[in-house]
């Protein structure tokens, strides 16, 4: 049974956030899940503040009920989002928490981390 949503998921992301939005757009593309895009568009360096404040835009006027934001960690998107009026975001990096924090807390922004490197053996 697919999930269906009232409106479309609001997602926004930076340059270390970009490949992780596009398969997130792939995944909800597949599902029949609408979704705005609210860029950033390729890898170029660009500043994370811009894409949170246009996605959390879509929630606090009410043309989405949701967030995704993306960037490398999760935690600039986490940051710019919450000090917007009407947001409540959370960093989530594995399902767990991203179940849990929509879950109990009604969270409709929950920036996620893209692909990190690998840090080497201690």
């Amino acid at each position: 049974m697919a999930v269906q949503f009232e409106k479309p998921i609001a997602l926004g992301a930076d340059h270390g956030g970009y490949a992780l939005k596009e398969a997130i757009k792939q995944h909800l593309e597949e599902r029949g899940i609408a979704y705005r895009d609210f860029g950033t568009n390729s890898t170029a360096s660009c500043d994370y503040p811009d894409y949170a404040a246009a996605a959390c835009g879509a929630v606090t006027n009410g043309s989405s009920d949701f967030a995704i934001l993306c960037c490398g960690t999760g935690v600039g998107m986490s940051m710019c989002a919450n000090k917007i009026k009407g947001i409540r975001a959370c960093c989530c990096s594995e399902p767990f928490s991203a179940e849990y924090t929509r879950r109990h807390n009604n969270v409709p922004g929950r920036p996620r981390c893209g692909p990190r490197p690998r840090l080497p053996d201690r």
